[in-house]
C-alpha cells in the first residue's frame, strides 16, 4: 500500500472524527484528565525536588549531623567545632535561622528575620557575593568588629539597590554595625530566610551542645560522600566516648545531600501527589482502552466482512490507528492546558517554600513527556482494539454476531478493564478518605482555647534599650497599658508563646526535677502575662491564675497543664514544688510553687500530641531564661474585644509607638488565621488527593457505564429472545445488574488489597501525627461510595435491557 493510500486513509479517518466529534471529545477528554494530573505532578516534582540549586557543583553540597527520621538533624556548636579539619572535606560552614532582630537607620525601624553564619559558610556554598565580602575570621569571634551582611531582597527593598551601601552603618538591636556585603540573589533559594546576616561569633572550645545550627560541607574533589559520612560518624562518636555521654554515643552521624535535606518535609507530600496523579493516569488509560476497544468492537462485524473479502490487515488498521493518533495529540495538548490552569488555581494554597519565586515553569521536557504519554497511550489502546478484532476472531464474529451486533465474547476484555478501574479508584479514594477522616477528627478535637475576636502581633525588645528580663517586663507592662485604651478592646496580654502557632519555636527548659527526686526532665516553658488564661479562655482546672501580685521579688509561682500534672504528680500537683538546678550550680537553684493547673492546648494543631507545659509569670522569668528565649523568639501580644480585630491595627501601631517610638512590630495576625494554619498542610494534601479521587470516581463510573451500555446493546437480540420466551423485564434488569455488580465487587476486593499494599506511601505522611495508614472507616466508606456509583452506572443500561421489545430485537433476523 503506497504512501498516498496511507495518507488518504488517515485523512478520511480524521475527517470522519471531526464531522462527528462526540467520540473524539470523549476519548481525548478522558486522556486529558490523566495527562493533566501527571503533568502537574511531574512539574511540581521537577521544580521542587529536582531543580538544581543555583550554586557551583550543587550535587556536592551536603549537610552533616545526627541521622534522625530519615534525614540529617541540626548540630551543636560543640559538635561543629569537632568537625573542623575533616579528612576529605574542602570546606565547612555553619548557619542558623536566628530570631527576628530590630534594625534602624536609613528608614523606618523594622523587625526583620536574621541569619547567623560563620566565616566558612559563604566559601562552602560557593556563590560570589553580590556586593562586598563575607565575614573574616576576626569578625567571627566573640567581641569581634560589629559587621552585618544584607540579604539581596532586603537590600533592594530598603536601599533601592544602592551599590554605595557598603561601608555604611545599620543599627541592629541598637548597636551600629558596618555593612560589609550583600548576599547573592541565589542565596535565598537555599531556603534560609534572612534579611540580615550576623557572625555566629562562637567561643573557642564551646561546650554548647544545643542542636540549633546547620553544618554545610563540601567534599574535596574525588572524595566519595560515603567516605566523608564515615569520617563524620567516627569523629563525633569519638568525642562523646571521651566525654562519657551515653545518650549521644548511641546516635548515628552522617551526611546528606543538601538538596535532599532542603525538601525533606515536602518530599512526602509531593510523592503522595505524584502517586495519586499516576493512579488517575492509569485509570484514564484503562478507560481510554475501554473506549477504544468498544469503538473497535462496534465495527468489528464490518471489519470481519471486509477482511473476508480480501482487504489487507494494514488497510483495516489504519483508520483506528489514525483516530488513536488524533486522540493522543488532542488529549495531550488539552491535558497540558488543564495542568497549567489547575496549578495556577492551586498556587496560592501551596507552601511558599515549594515555589519561592512564585513561578510555574512548564519546560519542553514536560511538553514532550505529555505528548509521548498521550500518543503511546492512545495508540496502544487503538492497537489493543485491533488485536481484539484480529482476523483470528473474525470468523467468530461472523458466526456469532450476524447482523445482530457484537459477538458474545466481545465484552470480556471490557469487563476486565472495568474491574481494573474500580480497583485503582478504590486505592486512590481510600487515601482521600483517610485524609478526610483525619481532618474530621481534627475539627472535632477541642483546641483547649478560644480564638474568636483576637488580634496578635510580635515585638522583640531592642537589646540595647531593654537588656534584661526586668526591662522587658517593664516595656511589656507599658505597652499593655496603652493597648487597653484602644476602643473596643476588652482584654490584653503578653506571652512568649501563643496557645497555637506553627511559626512559634518550642522553648524547652531542661534540668527540672521534683523535690527529693534525682530524675531530671525537660518541658515546654512559657512565660505569660496575668490575663493570659482569661483572654484565651483556657480552663482553670485547679487553683488560681497569675495576678499582678506575682512579681519579681515575690513568691516564685508556676502553673502547669493537665498532662504535666498527671504525668509528674499523679494528678495532685496543686501546692507542690518544682525545681531546677542544684546547690553549687553556677545558675543557682530555681524553685516554684504550683498554684494552678490548666487544661491542655494544642500549640501545633489538633493533630499533634499533648506536651507538658510549665507556665511562669513573665514578671518572674529569670535573666538567664529570658536571654535564652530572646536568642530564638520575639515576644507575642494579644488583644481581645468586640468587632473585627483587624480594625485595631492602626490604633495598635500608634499605641506601641507612643511607648517606644523606635520599637517596630511585626506579624499582625488574627488568632483564627493562626489556628487555620495549623492544619494547612493536611488540608492541602486532602485537596490534592481529593481532586484526584473525584476524577478517579468520575472516570471509573463513566467506564462502567460505557461497558454496560455497549454490553446491553450487544445482547439486545438475546434479551429479545428471553422476553419472547416469557422472561419478565425485572428479571432481565436483575441479570444485567448482577453481571455489573460482580465486576464492581471483584474490583473492590482487589482495590482494598492494593490500598493496603500501598499504605506505606501514606505512612510517611501520617506518622508524625500518630495516625495509622490503614483506616477501616475510610475503606468501608470508599467501598460503599464506589458500590453506589457502580450501581448507578449499571442501572440505566439494566433498565434499558428490561425494556427491549421482542419484535424489534428479532426483526433483524
Amino acid at each position: 500500500m503506497n504512501t498516498n493510500v496511507w495518507l488518504a486513509e488517515i485523512w478520511r479517518a480524521w475527517r470522519a472524527s471531526l464531522r462527528r466529534p462526540g467520540f473524539l471529545l470523549l476519548a481525548s477528554g478522558v486522556l486529558a484528565l490523566g495527562v493533566g494530573c501527571a503533568a502537574a505532578a511531574s512539574t511540581l516534582i521537577g521544580q521542587v525536588l529536582l531543580e538544581p540549586l543555583p550554586v557551583p557543583q550543587a550535587s556536592r553540597l551536603s549537610v552533616a549531623g545526627a541521622w534522625e527520621s530519615d534525614q540529617v538533624n541540626a548540630v551543636s556548636p560543640q559538635q561543629y567545632q569537632h568537625l573542623q579539619s575533616l579528612r576529605g572535606v574542602q570546606s565547612i560552614g555553619l548557619i542558623q535561622d536566628g530570631p527576628k532582630l530590630n534594625i534602624a537607620g536609613d528608614g523606618q525601624p523594622e523587625l526583620v528575620p536574621a541569619l547567623y553564619a560563620d566565616s566558612g559558610l559563604l566559601p562552602t556554598v560557593g556563590l560570589p557575593m553580590w556586593l562586598g565580602r563575607g565575614f573574616s575570621a576576626e569578625e567571627d569571634r566573640p567581641h569581634g568588629p560589629p559587621v552585618v551582611i544584607l540579604g539581596h531582597g532586603f537590600w533592594q527593598r530598603r536601599y533601592g539597590g544602592d551599590a554605595s551601601v557598603i561601608g555604611r552603618s545599620l543599627k541592629v538591636e541598637g548597636v551600629p554595625r558596618t555593612i560589609i556585603g550583600v548576599l547573592p540573589r541565589g542565596f535565598a533559594a537555599l531556603g534560609f530566610d534572612g534579611d540580615v546576616m550576623l557572625p555566629t561569633a562562637l567561643p573557642a572550645n564551646s561546650a554548647n551542645d544545643g542542636t540549633n545550627y546547620m553544618a554545610l560541607l563540601r567534599p574535596s574533589e574525588g572524595v566519595a560522600a560515603a567516605t566523608v559520612a564515615a569520617e563524620v560518624d567516627t569523629r563525633l562518636h569519638a568525642m562523646y566516648v571521651a566525654m562519657g555521654d551515653d545518650n549521644w554515643k548511641r546516635a548515628h552521624f552522617a551526611t546528606q545531600p543538601f538538596s535532599a535535606w532542603q525538601h525533606g518535609d515536602a518530599r512526602h507530600a509531593l510523592m503522595l501527589f505524584l502517586t495519586s496523579a499516576l493512579f488517575v493516569l492509569l485509570i484514564a488509560l484503562v478507560n481510554l482502552t475501554n473506549l477504544m476497544l468498544l469503538r473497535a468492537l462496534s465495527r468489528s462485524h464490518d471489519a470481519a466482512v471486509r477482511g473476508a473479502l480480501g482487504a489487507p490487515m494494514l488497510r483495516l488498521a489504519l483508520p483506528a490507528l489514525a483516530e488513536g493518533l488524533l486522540v493522543g495529540v488532542v488529549g495531550a495538548l488539552a491535558g497540558m492546558l488543564l495542568a497549567m490552569v489547575g496549578l495556577g488555581a492551586l498556587r496560592s494554597r501551596m507552601p511558599a517554600e515549594w515555589l519561592p519565586d512564585s513561578q510555574l515553569h512548564f519546560g519542553i521536557t514536560t511538553w514532550l513527556l505529555a505528548l509521548a504519554v498521550g500518543l503511546v497511550g492512545a495508540l496502544a489502546a487503538a492497537a489493543l482494539g485491533l488485536w481484539r478484532g484480529r482476523r483470528a476472531t473474525a470468523i467468530d464474529e461472523l458466526r456469532e454476531g450476524g447482523r445482530s451486533g457484537l459477538g458474545q465474547h466481545s465484552g470480556r476484555l471490557g469487563r476486565v478493564l472495568v474491574v481494573a478501574q474500580v480497583a485503582l479508584a478504590t486505592a486512590l479514594l481510600s487515601s482521600a478518605g483517610l485524609f478526610l477522616h483525619t481532618l474530621y477528627d481534627a475539627a472535632r478535637t477541642p483546641l483547649g482555647f478560644t480564638s474568636d475576636g483576637i488580634l496578635t502581633f510580635e515585638l522583640s525588645p531592642v537589646r540595647a534599650d531593654y537588656p534584661d528580663a526586668a526591662a522587658v517586663d517593664g516595656l511589656s507592662g507599658r505597652v499593655l497599658e496603652r493597648l487597653r485604651a484602644i476602643p473596643g478592646v476588652t482584654a490584653v496580654t503578653s506571652t512568649t508563646n501563643l496557645p497555637a502557632d506553627l511559626r512559634s519555636g518550642q522553648f524547652n527548659l531542661g534540668g527540672l526535677h521534683l523535690p527529693g527526686s534525682g530524675t531530671e526532665f525537660n518541658t515546654q516553658y512559657h512565660g505569660v502575662g496575668p490575663d493570659f488564661f482569661a483572654l484565651f479562655g483556657i480552663a482553670m482546672r485547679e487553683g488560681r491564675a497569675f495576678d499582678r501580685n506575682d512579681i519579681r521579688g515575690g513568691e516564685t509561682v508556676a502553673i502547669i497543664n493537665r498532662t504535666m500534672a498527671e504525668q509528674r504528680y499523679g494528678g495532685h500537683a496543686l501546692g507542690q514544688t518544682i525545681q531546677r538546678g542544684e546547690r553549687g550550680d553556677h545558675s543557682g537553684v530555681w524553685s516554684a510553687r504550683i498554684v494552678g493547673v490548666v487544661g491542655d492546648t494544642n500549640q501545633y494543631g489538633p493533630l499533634e500530641g499533648q506536651p507538658e507545659v510549665l507556665y511562669v509569670p513573665l514578671a518572674q522569668m529569670t535573666d538567664n531564661a529570658m536571654e535564652i528565649f530572646r536568642s530564638f523568639e520575639p515576644m507575642r501580644f494579644a488583644l481581645r474585644g468586640h468587632g473585627d480585630p483587624n480594625a485595631w491595627r492602626d490604633a495598635l501601631r500608634k499605641a506601641v509607638a507612643a511607648v517606644a517610638p523606635n520599637q517596630p512590630i511585626a506579624n499582625l495576625r488574627t488568632m483564627q488565621g493562626i489556628v487555620r494554619s495549623t492544619t494547612a498542610d493536611m488540608r492541602l494534601n486532602l485537596l490534592l488527593v481529593g481532586i484526584f479521587a473525584a476524577l478517579a470516581l468520575l472516570l471509573a463510573a463513566a467506564g462502567m457505564y460505557a461497558v454496560m451500555a455497549v454490553a446491553v446493546a450487544a445482547r439486545e437480540r438475546e434479551f429479545g429472545v428471553r422476553s419472547a420466551l416469557g422472561a419478565a423485564p425485572s428479571r432481565l434488569t436483575r441479570l444485567v445488574l448482577r453481571s455489573g455488580l460482580w465486576q464492581i465487587a471483584l474490583g473492590l476486593v482487589l482495590g482494598v488489597g492494593l490500598a493496603l499494599a500501598l499504605s506505606g506511601v501514606l505512612r510517611a505522611v501520617l506518622e508524625d501525627i500518630g495516625r495509622s495508614a490503614v483506616d477501616p472507616v475510610a475503606l468501608a466508606g470508599v467501598c460503599v461510595l464506589l458500590a453506589i456509583a457502580g450501581l448507578l452506572a449499571c442501572l440505566i443500561p439494566a433498565l434499558r435491557a428490561g425494556r427491549v421489545h421482542p419484535m424489534r430485537a428479532l426483526r433483524g433476523e
